[in-house]
């Protein structure tokens, strides 16, 4: 993985033209990119991770915003330099969770680019695991099913058909899990969407159901799915169901 930084900053002074210099002498490509809604949504197109310096807790409301929607579409590592009074403000936009790492300000940078070089290492192993799209509208399945696979897969979470095939468009997946039973949008009609677009007609997708009876499992295979996978699985078989598909490929 090339060790790219976006470093996301509303001012230029001396402490960030030192990380600069620092992470640029350890071997990574720096760009520096204003904090700026129009900077922010060019980084749809690059790769990388971004490194937030928090030095102005005021005024940055809409920009933060922009930045978690963002970071929920692409999951990229994402990390960030400030006092505790600015990650407070932070985590009312960006969840905890989804924070890689946190440096106190005044950061040291030797610190901090042997910390960022971890966090690459971690990055090349996460991007080696298969990318994973559940499509569900129940927000706690989504969760629930993100958190059994995330150890051994990339994960990325969608509640409807039309935000899938919005988030196919500029991101590629191995394997697609679709809820069956979804409003305005059913599983089966989403299949059809993919099938009959070349961008996303190989892409193989496996329902996931609640129902088990004969003729619910009938109706899923009349529609030639890579297969089912019941939600009431436990999280070992269903990882392991997983697994085995991909064995097979």
């Amino acid at each position: 993985m090339e060790n790219r930084i976006f470093l996301l900053s509303a001012v230029k002074g001396f402490m960030v033209n030192a990380i600069v210099q620092e992470l640029t002498e350890e071997g990574f490509s720096v760009k520096i990119i204003p904090l700026d809604m129009k900077e922010i949504n060019a980084l749809k197109e690059e790769t990388g991770i971004y490194l937030l310096y928090l030095d102005q807790a005021e005024g940055i409301d809409k920009e933060l915003v922009f930045l978690k929607d963002l970071i929920e579409e692409k999951e990229p590592a994402f990390c960030a330099i400030g006092k505790s009074d600015d990650f407070d403000m932070l985590h009312r936009f960006i969840p905890e969770d989804r924070i890689t790492a946190h440096y106190s300000r005044p950061v040291n940078v030797k610190e901090l680019a042997a910390s960022l070089k971890e966090v690459t290492l971690k990055e090349a192993e996460r991007a080696a695991k298969k990318r994973i799209l559940v499509v569900d509208d129940d927000g706690t399945m989504l969760w629930t099913i993100k958190n059994w696979l995330s150890g051994k897969f990339q994960v990325f979470m969608v509640n409807s058909g039309l935000a899938a095939i919005q988030f196919l468009v500029k991101n590629q997946v191995d394997l697609i899990l679709l809820d069956y039973e979804m409003p305005v949008t059913t599983g089966p009609q989403v299949l059809t969407m993919l099938r009959s677009e070349s961008g996303t007609s190989s892409i193989p997708v496996m329902f996931l159901t609640v129902k088990n009876d004969a003729e619910s499992v009938k109706k899923v295979l009349s529609l030639h799915p890579e297969g089912y996978l019941l939600k009431t699985m436990p999280p070992a078989e269903l990882i392991a169901s997983i697994e085995k598909f991909f064995e097979k490929k």
